[in-house]
């Protein structure tokens, strides 16, 4: 018997069987040879190999507390940052009180209007003002939804919208209170441009922290409310006016209901209460529309005073804004 046939020995089995190939791996796992000496490890073991990632925590859920976008987030999250207020507690316009001596506040029965002349051209300049203003606040709003400077601006220093805030407030008592401001040229004027800044700097603060689409989609909507609140007041026979004593509960309701609801939200944020405050402001706010286009019109049981067009103006002002930007809460935070 040649040597071929019998199995190569132990030596001739670790050498490799061509020139330049390797032979037979060796034991894995580290098990001893016959020769008695440990061969290398070549499975996963301590020290092979470095450190592969570390996995990380997960993420905590949507619903925790906590959890609202940063300021430096990007908008359209439907919840507002923490450092934002998610709605401002806005006073409605009151109704002026009115005496049976006449045009003591403002008020002025139905027939008072000297003609028609008189009535046309109070109702054309109370709208040409109402139209200013609302080209300044959409103005800001366009600046502080689409240039991210400014947006990052009003994020990072809330103080100046509280600022605002004051201004307004207190612009808005001397407007509403003072009848000897609110009918002196030109300082109506001046104190009515004075608010409208302070008020369309809130609304574009408020604006800056939702999508561009629910900023647009608020926008058209409150533009067909108005249209529709006011074709509703010229045809109705419904009478407002004759209803102010309600629409002065509805207006103090809203305002301190505004303030508990700010108060708690700071607290922590309760989603469907900010819907439901947001929701209950466009309703009133909408009525209120209604109210002060049928003073302005005059046609009903009270109107306003041919000399209170500022008045007219600041009324129908703050009821439109404030339907957009209830419309705007509801809208962003629906669609997170």
């Amino acid at each position: 018997m040649s040597r071929s046939d019998f199995p190569p020995g132990y030596d001739d089995s670790r050498s490799p069987l061509y020139p330049g190939q390797p032979g037979p791996a060796p034991p894995a796992y580290g098990f001893p040879a016959f020769d008695g000496q440990p061969q290398p490890q070549y499975g996963p073991g301590p020290g092979m190999y470095p450190p592969g990632p570390q996995p990380q925590p997960s993420a905590p859920y949507p619903g925790q507390p906590g959890m609202y976008p940063h300021s430096g987030g990007g908008p359209g999250q439907g919840y507002p940052a923490p450092n934002m207020p998610p709605m401002m507690p806005i006073m409605p316009v009151m109704p002026m009180p009115h005496s049976e001596e006449g045009d003591s506040e403002g008020f002025a029965a139905s027939g008072g209007w000297d003609s028609m002349t008189v009535r046309h051209a109070f109702i054309r300049k109370v709208y040409l003002i109402l139209a200013a203003q609302l080209l300044v606040t959409v103005s800001i709003v366009a600046v502080f939804t689409f240039v991210d400077k400014v947006r990052s601006f009003v994020r990072d220093y809330p103080a100046v919208y509280w600022a605002s805030y004051a201004i307004y407030f207190i612009t808005h008592m001397v407007l509403v209170c003072c009848k000897g401001p609110r009918r002196r040229h030109p300082w109506n004027l001046i104190l009515l441009a004075i608010f409208t800044l302070a008020m369309s700097y809130m609304t574009g603060t408020i604006s800056s922290y939702y999508d561009t689409k629910a900023v647009f989609l608020a926008l058209g909507i409150t533009m067909i409310v108005c249209v529709i609140v006011t074709v509703f007041c010229f045809q109705t026979k419904v009478d407002f006016t004759s209803c102010g004593g309600l629409f002065s509960v509805l207006g103090i309701v809203v305002f301190v209901t505004g303030i508990i609801t700010a108060i708690v939200l700071s607290f922590k944020y309760i989603f469907w209460l900010h819907m439901l405050y947001a929701a209950i402001g466009a309703i009133v706010f909408t009525l209120f529309l209604a109210y002060h286009t049928q003073l302005l019109i005059g046609n009903r049981k009270n109107s306003i005073s041919p000399e209170e067009y500022v008045f007219g103006a600041l009324s129908i002002y703050v009821d439109i804004v404030q339907i957009f930007m209830f419309l705007l809460q509801i809208i962003g935070g629906s669609s997170k």
